[in-house]
């Protein structure tokens, strides 16, 4: 080949070389996350999104997202969870502690941030609120605390009450730590808690009628259940049914003490957004809530025949009629 006819094709050739210094786009960080199926994901999920746009974030140019729901079925979460270790997500956002149950199981590396989980110490995901360790951080929603305070709440509006069933959700890790606390407040105002345990949706009807021929003065709901048939089943058996989740007072359950949703999504948010730029999950503390919500369902307590002592209504923050 002529020298006159090689230059211009080893110029046209040099435009394909990439050149060294000049810096390449950076990659946007993908975020995966893994909700449980239960009432008021979309909330989160709408929260989350919204408080990472706020930070600077831009869906599809600066951030990604992978998210994957058990759509009810919590056997679904182990591989969930490691479909999204498969993808090689920056970080894993978990929603309720059955998610961050399985995503800790898949993962020893991924960050993972707990959005929130119950009981993240009784339940072995962190091993203390200040120095968690490993690579799981996040947010604890006190929800073992809240179920013994949901007994103390039952005992202010049923004062006559003397006998609760709990019912927890037997696959859920967080069961332990929830009847645990509902016993520790059983002993403390002096009632009897009678422990039942749910395995399968299934389970949920024969349960309550039981139930009514026993009958309990209320019950105390997991988180994690079928709230909507359970508030349904309470309502028709005609038992008050209380729980620490606020959609399960949505869904009709008479009372429900939970925290204040929105403040904790958005701290999430914030986590997640200290992760990408490099924190560390070992270094980074466990949030917890500071702001709780008391909110009651007169329609439900009307249905009931019940009257809302004057005293507890005074410190009720939202009642739905």
């Amino acid at each position: 080949m002529r020298r006159r006819d090689f230059l211009p094709i080893a110029a046209s050739a040099a435009l394909w070389i990439p050149l060294r210094g000049v810096a390449q786009p950076a990659k946007a960080p993908t975020v995966g996350v893994l909700v449980v199926g239960a009432p008021s994901w979309e909330k989160f999920w709408r929260i989350f999104r919204e408080a990472l746009a706020d930070l600077g974030y831009v869906e599809g140019q600066t951030i990604r997202f992978e998210f994957r729901s058990d759509q009810g079925q919590v056997s679904r979460l182990p591989e969930l969870a490691a479909e999204l270790v498969r993808l090689k997500v920056d970080v894993i956002v978990a929603w309720f502690t059955p998610a961050a149950t399985a995503a800790k199981n898949a993962t020893r590396d991924i960050p993972i941030v707990m959005a929130p989980a119950g009981d993240p110490v009784a339940t072995g995901l962190v091993e203390s609120l200040a120095r968690p360790g490993g690579n799981i951080t996040g947010l604890s929603g006190m929800a073992a605390d809240l179920a013994g305070k949901c007994v103390e709440l039952t005992r202010d509006m049923l004062p006559s009450a003397h006998r609760l069933a709990a019912l927890a959700n037997a696959p859920d890790p967080f069961s332990k730590a929830f009847l645990e606390k509902i016993r520790l407040a059983g002993e403390a105002t002096e009632t009897k808690i009678d422990p039942v345990m749910i395995h399968s949706p299934e389970e949920l009807d024969p349960t309550f009628s039981t139930l009514e021929k026993d009958r309990p003065n209320a019950v105390i709901v997991q988180p994690s259940l079928p709230i909507k048939r359970i508030a349904e089943l309470a309502l028709n058996h005609r038992i008050p049914a209380v729980s620490q989740f606020r959609p399960f007072v949505e869904q009709g359950g008479l009372m429900s003490y939970w925290f204040a949703e929105a403040d904790l999504y958005r701290r999430a948010a914030a986590i997640v957004d200290k992760i990408l730029k490099g924190a560390k999950p070992a270094d980074l503390p466990v949030e917890q809530p500071t702001r709780f919500e008391l909110i009651i369902n007169r329609k439900t307590a009307d249905a009931l025949g019940l009257t809302i002592p004057p005293a507890l209504l005074a410190r009720v923050d939202e009642v739905i009629e």
